[in-house]
This record gives C-alpha cells, sequence and structure tokens, in this order.
C-alpha cells in the first residue's frame, strides 16, 4: 500500500510561507538539494494544490528549452515530465500539463483509491492549504519536514490552530551543516 506524505520545508516558528506568500526564508543549498532529491527518489506521484501545481506548470517545462539549466534541474524537469501528477482543486475544471489527474472532490475516496494501486507514495509538495485539508481528513501516513533556523514570526502555519492533537513517531532526524533539520515522521494512527 502506497503512503501519503507530506515534504516541506518550514521555519523554527512552524510558517511554510512568509506573510506575502514569500519562500525566499528557505536557504536552499547543496545539501538541502541533496536530502530533497533523496525524498523525490520516493515519489510515485507527486500531489499538488492549484496554486503549487500552475506554478510548476509554468516552470518546470521551459527547463528543458532553457540553455542556462544546470543538469540537475534539466534531470528534475524530465522527472516532473514522467512522473503521473495529482492535483487536488475546486476551482480547476481541466489541466492541461501531461500525466495529471485533477481531483475536485470527494478527496478521501479518490485518494484511497490510489493508495491501493502499486508503486511508490504519494507525496504532497509544499501545498499548505492541501496539507491542511489532509491533515483534516487523516490522510498523511508521514510527515518529512526541513526546518529552517529561521523565525519568520507570522505567515502560513504549517499546523493550524484549533486542531485536533496530532502524534507522531519519529523515524530519523539529520541536521545540515547549513543548520537545517531533515525530519522523518509517520503519523500515529489511534
Amino acid at each position: 500500500m502506497r503512503k501519503v506524505v507530506l515534504f516541506v520545508h518550514v521555519s523554527l516558528d512552524g510558517f511554510v510561507a512568509g506573510p506575502n506568500g514569500e519562500l525566499n526564508w528557505i536557504s536552499y543549498d547543496q545539501d538541502l538539494m541533496d536530502a530533497a532529491d533523496e525524498i523525490v527518489k520516493t515519489v510515485g506521484s507527486p500531489i499538488y494544490g492549484r496554486v503549487t501545481y500552475q506554478m510548476m506548470e509554468s516552470y518546470w517545462p521551459t527547463v528543458l528549452n532553457d540553455p542556462e539549466s544546470t543538469q540537475h534541474d534539466i534531470d528534475h524537469a524530465n522527472w516532473i515530465e514522467d512522473v503521473e501528477k495529482i492535483v487536488i482543486s475546486k476551482s480547476l475544471r481541466e489541466v492541461q500539463w501531461n500525466r495529471t489527474t485533477l481531483i475536485n472532490e470527494n478527496i478521501a475516496e479518490e485518494i484511497g483509491k490510489l493508495k491501493q494501486q502499486p508503486g511508490k507514495d504519494l507525496v504532497i509538495f509544499g501545498s499548505p492549504s492541501i496539507a491542511h485539508t489532509f491533515m483534516d481528513l487523516d490522510l498523511i501516513d508521514e510527515y518529512r519536514l526541513t526546518v529552517s533556523p529561521i523565525v519568520l514570526g507570522s505567515g502560513t502555519r504549517l499546523f493550524q490552530e484549533d486542531k485536533a492533537t496530532k502524534r507522531l513517531n519519529l523515524l530519523s532526524s539529520k541536521i545540515l551543516p547549513s543548520g537545517v533539520l531533515v525530519l522523518h515522521y509517520e503519523a500515529k494512527k489511534e
């Protein structure tokens, strides 16, 4: 059975984006890129919300024709072109990017069907609104977090206030030279 995994960068005070949605606080160096690449190896299908999907769709296909692209970016662009992508959105009515499945309703049921299929894990990349929806539906099996050594003070929280307690079991942790913590938790099902 495939798992649903949330992979997200988070500030020390629990924010996944700054007050205006900014992500420039993430110290994306080679070590963090290597850690992210390890997670990408476990992905059977990335899951995106509308905003993240549209950002990815507008960027990654252009990498293949950009002479300034690094080999790493070209490899990732090829991967993302070939992988089966899943978009969760109430507002999108159709998707154009190849190998993309759109889920508008019955999220728990549709994700349950996808989990039953053979293959690698279903991984939510960022997409805080989708992460919140999946948390509310108790669909997340594992959390893969990179915790940056920065306090943002405000922005979009990973874990919302006034929500049920979530008990997690630490599977692994690693400290990168930049001070970023790479944490891997499994959700305890109660």
